[in-house]
């Protein structure tokens, strides 16, 4: 009987499906790697469960503790998974720019969520980085997973992304496009697939908004950089521990509007019902068709899905308000 022990054990080997519509301006083949098909619905499952994992393996992780992230939600929900599955508790620190469908998602697999304003320095004490690091010093038996400078979060992406984009285009894929955030999965796969074929390009897709862009392109670390954007998942007002810069070949940013309705297009013209950030991902691609050849083999990476955004992308009040259509 071909059975699962568990719910961990369906994470991985998601589809790779061709792009047709969204893609026909683009010269070559473009796939997109949908990692909504894991069990919690995104790519993060697979960093999650490595993260427990490791942290069991040195010690720091104990029977009965409590996991406690900050997330913007589909990290919290691989961790809510692992957490229900192996027994341990979770607390969870998010912000008021995310979707309340995310927080709810949460609660329902038994984590308790704490919101944390979004406009604050990322060491103001009241950001979700500060609340998380400070819970974890004050709550015993627990661990702050911090997937930003966590390197199994890259190491999960190395062992099971990369090796599956690989195989399934039979070596042939020529360019990665992923979206920036904690840098884990955009430097995992990229190291993996670059071991392989070191001629591969890899494109990083950012937001207006982020500093992520000029620090690769300067090495400077520029705050006056950053300011608010509607973009989910993605972009950073600092630069995690996650990132090797040297695996990645190019940045480029993506407003928010033509994220979110690329978003909206790939479900009506694809039935890809995806988030923001796939969106962005087609987005940015599209800006750089310029560059590519009749015969390249294009890999997009499509992060989660899109019921975590009902209330906002898919939403057409939402966008209206915010000048976004």
């Amino acid at each position: 009987m071909d059975i699962k022990n568990n719910i961990l054990e369906t994470i991985g080997n998601t589809p790779l499906i061709r792009l047709n519509k969204v893609a026909k301006d683009i010269p070559c083949t473009v796939l997109a790697k949908v990692d909504y098909f894991n069990p919690g619905n995104s790519i993060k499952d697979r960093m999650a469960v490595k993260m427990v994992e490791v942290a069991e393996q040195e010690g720091k992780l104990k029977p009965g503790g409590t996991i406690i992230e900050g997330t913007s939600g589909n990290t919290g929900m691989g961790l809510a998974l692992a957490a229900v599955v192996k027994g341990y508790k979770c607390i969870f620190v998010t912000t008021d720019k995310q979707s309340k469908e995310k927080a709810d998602i949460l609660k329902a697999v038994g984590a308790e969520v704490i919101v944390c304003p979004t406009n604050v320095h990322p060491d103001d004490p009241m950001s979700y980085y500060s609340v998380a690091a400070r819970l974890a010093r004050e709550i015993p038996n627990s661990f702050h997973m911090n997937q930003y400078d966590n390197l199994a979060n890259r190491q999960a992406h190395y062992e099971t992304t990369g090796p599956e984009i690989w195989k399934q285009t039979d070596g042939k894929i020529t360019h990665l496009v992923c979206t920036a955030g904690t840098g884990g999965t955009i430097t995992g796969v990229a190291q993996y697939l670059k071991e392989q074929n070191p001629n591969i390009k890899v494109w990083a897709i950012d937001v207006y908004g982020s500093l992520l862009t000029k620090y690769f392109r300067t090495g400077e670390i520029d705050i006056n950089e950053v300011h608010p954007y509607f973009s989910e998942g993605f972009g950073e007002d600092f630069v995690p521990q996650n990132y090797d810069m040297s695996k990645i070949d190019h940045f480029e940013q993506v407003t928010d509007k033509d994220g979110a309705i690329m978003a909206r297009k790939l479900a009506r013209e694809e039935g890809l019902f995806c988030g923001y950030s796939a969106g962005s991902c087609i987005q940015g691609l599209l800006q750089l068709k310029s560059k590519l050849k009749k015969d390249d083999v294009v890999v997009c990476i499509f992060h989660d899905h899109g019921s975590r955004y009902v209330g906002k992308v898919y939403n057409d009040q939402w966008m209206i308000e915010r000048l976004l259509m």
